[in-house]
This record gives structure tokens, sequence and C-alpha cells, in this order.
């Protein structure tokens, strides 16, 4: 596409519709201190493209990549294996170019993926219906947050202090303006007293696990409480691999689950794109945000899709919207499918069992490093250590020794002091024996 520059005639016509006296006056209420100069940028001359393809290879070097080093790094975003499966059937051009079905009807291929993934969604989080994915784990719980408020026309929200701080301010961001959102203080490795903070204000509790710290959390307890109370429980999974070991969120009483499936089928990839997993019960499908595929069969009986519910302002009035999500991280689901569809439900549960026995492993071998306690006491295949010294030193000294050595507790929430010296670890199946003990030899000479 060409860029083609306004004129001066364009501009001033521009400027006097809106009663600017000239593009300055646009920028009134940016502070000087952020603004720039439009000339003098300390910038390279123009190049050909082979010396910027070697500039830019060479600031890509130096950055210290997960699958180059023994990694042990979680918090969120995982490194497990994909197979080279997933990343051909994804790129075949009836996938990789196909766009939103605003013609369902035409888009059979595209509405049986979704299906497909919609009904191994509900399977793993024991729920009874879900959606066709919405764009990650942080934003999916902001959405559930404001669907429970919508259920139960409570405006207050209790969000654990185990969920991850960028969920937390995910959820504060999207739902400030719809209510009020109040977090539980925590201690690292233990569970938080919420039933004290349920009134007949709140609409739901949020609460994850395995939480931030790698604990897993007694949901069914939990559950009960909060539906005496009149409220929902909304369960976040950040680890999706998890539900091949631990009892569904569903079969403990969760009424909403939202998880993050960037675990299976698609890399870490920087932080995104990733794919947000959304389920509930059926009672309350109406209020689900998102786009919901359904099967059905036309008038000659053939098996067919159909776009069953899709509650967005672009399809619906705005006053009957649930949500403004504009579309659903499709390639990314599909890539999910693909992994799911590979692996089957032992393949999947034997993935899982090897996550939590490398785990098991890692902790092990750490605990026995001097300077070095462990803080999660029940764990999948992530868990929290405290060392004798502040982690983020600790991490980047690892780093220098090429090992990703975990993330430091402090990088969730940099003001809180009393996470300095907490290191969050993960293990998966990518992580062998002689990169366990590299870890925890590299550790020794650390501390």
């Amino acid at each position: 596409m060409r860029y083609l520059p306004l004129s001066p005639a364009d501009r001033g016509a521009m400027l006097a519709k809106i009663g600017a006296p000239d593009v300055d006056a646009l920028f009134a209420d940016v502070p000087l201190s952020a603004q720039r100069p439009v000339t003098g940028f300390d910038l390279p001359d123009h190049q050909g493209e082979l010396e910027v393809e070697r500039a830019l290879a060479r600031l890509a070097d130096r950055n210290v990549a997960a699958g180059s080093v023994p990694s042990f790094c979680g918090a969120g975003a995982y490194k497990h294996y994909v197979p080279a499966a997933v990343d051909h059937l994804i790129q075949r051009s009836e996938f990789l170019t196909s766009y939103t079905p605003y013609q369902p009807e035409i888009s059979q291929g595209t509405l049986q993926v979704l299906f497909e993934f919609q009904t191994q969604v509900a399977m793993l989080t024991g729920m009874e219906v879900a959606n066709a994915s919405l764009y990650d784990g942080s934003t999916a719980t902001a959405e559930a947050v404001l669907m429970a408020q919508r259920i139960t026309k409570r405006p207050k929200a209790i969000l654990s202090g185990g969920l991850h701080l960028h969920y937390v301010e995910t959820v504060e961001t999207v739902a400030n303006l719809h209510g009020v959102t109040k977090r539980a203080l925590v201690t690292p490795g233990t569970e938080e007293d919420l039933d004290s903070l349920i009134d007949e204000q709140t609409a739901c509790v949020v609460v994850q696990s395995p939480d931030v710290f790698g604990l897993l959390r007694n949901i069914k307890r939990l559950a009960e409480v909060v539906h005496t109370k009149g409220a929902l429980l909304i369960v976040v999974v950040t680890e999706v691999v998890s539900l091949g070991l631990l009892e569904s969120p569903g079969a403990q009483g969760a009424d909403i689950v939202v998880a993050e499936g960037q675990s299976l089928g698609n890399g870490l990839n920087f932080g995104g794109p990733y794919v947000g997993l959304f389920a509930t019960r059926e009672k309350y499908v109406r209020q689900m945000p998102g786009r919901l595929c359904g099967q059905t069969v036309d008038s000659l009986g053939r098996r067919g899709f159909v776009l069953t519910l899709s509650t967005r302002e672009q399809h619906i009035r705005r006053d009957k919207a649930t949500s403004n999500i504009c579309t659903n991280s499709g390639l990314c689901a599909l890539a999910f499918t693909i992994h799911l569809s590979l692996l089957g439900e032992e393949g999947f549960t034997r993935l899982a069992a090897l996550n939590h026995a490398k785990a098991v492993t890692l902790a092990n071998r750490l605990a026995a490093v001097k300077g070095v306690s462990l803080v999660t006491s029940s764990f999948f295949n992530e868990f929290t250590i405290r060392l004798s010294k502040p982690a983020a030193d600790v991490v980047e000294t690892l780093a220098a020794k090429g090992i990703l050595g975990g993330v430091p507790a402090s990088r969730l929430s940099p003001s809180d002091r009393d996470l300095r010296d907490l290191l969050i670890v993960a293990a998966t199946e990518t992580n062998t024996d002689e990169d366990i003990e590299a870890f925890a030899a590299a550790l020794e000479e650390v501390l």
C-alpha cells in the first residue's frame, strides 16, 4: 500500500474544520517533558535490505532465548515441546488464510475446528459449555468477572492474592468502570483467608490453581463458601497441562473456568499471541462473552455447524452485547486443538505426569543447595524457592552462565520488598536431568 501524505492544503482544511490553529495545538495536553523533537533523532541513515537484516540479527543475538539454553521460567508462560506436525498443519492455506466467519454457513471448516476446540476445552475444564476462545488468559479472566457481575447483579469482585499480578492488573483495568475489585493479601506458599471478604455485594471470587507461586488450592471448600454467600467462583488456570492430572475445576465446584492455552500447540513467542480458554455452566451461556459454535443438521439431515451465539457489539445491538471482544485467537486455537488431538487423552495424561515428575526432581535437587529453601509444599510443575540473595540478581548471574533460572517474584510486583528473595521456577518435559543438574550446580556457585 502506497503512503499518500497530506498536502498543506489538506492539513489546513482539517485544522480549520476542528478549530485548531496548527498541528502543535493537537498535542497541547501532552506534557512538554514527554514530547520529542521532530528532528535530531539518533538513528542510522538508510541501508540496504541485507545490511538491515544483519543489524537486526545482531540485536536479536543479544537475547538469551528459551529454546537455546536450559530454561526454568514459567509464571504464566511455559516452554513445552510442540510437535512439528502442529506447525505443518496450521500452515495449510485453508487454515492460515481463513478469517472471521461473517457468513458462517459457508465457513464449515472453520466452524468445525472451533466446535472441536470447544469440546476439548469443556472436557478439560469439567464444564458444560465453552466458547471459541478469547485473546489470552488475562483478558478471559477480566471477561469472567464482568460476566459474574451481570449474572449476580452485584458490583464486587474478590481477587485471590495468589492470582498472577498481570491478571490482576488486567481485571482492574477492564472492570474498574463496572464495579469494585479487592485483592486479598497472601503469604507465598499458603492460602489466604477469602471467606471473611465475601459479603452480600460480592459477585465473584477469583482464585488461581495452581496459583502464581505454584501452590495447589483447595477449590472444593472455597466453592462451598462462595455459593453459600450467593456469589460465583471463577477458577483461573495458567498452566493448562495441569488439567491432565488434577481434578477438573468444574468437578470441584467452579462456576466459570478461564485458562491460558499457550502450553498446547503454541510457543512462548515473546508473550503472544496466546489463546484464552473460557468455559461455564450451561445455565449461564447467554451471558458468556465471545463466540459459540454449535452442531446441527441441514434440511437433508447432513451434519453441519453454525455460529450459535455471537454476543458482541458488531453483531447485535450494543445494549444486548455481553462484551466488545471482537475476535477469537483462531489460529492459536487450531494449534491447541491439533496438539491435544495428537496427544489424545492418554498421551495428555502422560505429558502431565512427566511434567510433575520433572518438577519433583528439580525441587528435591534445588532444596539440597545451601541457601535455598522450598516455599511451595504442594505443586504441579511449578514452585517457589527462597534464596539467600535477591532473586533478581541471581537470575541475571545465571543468565550470564547460559541458564534461565526462573522468574523473580519481585518482577511481578516490584514494589513488594517481601518478594525480593523469592524465585518462581518451572520444569516441563523439555528439561533433561542434565539441565536440572546444571541449574543446581550453577545455583551452588552463585549462592
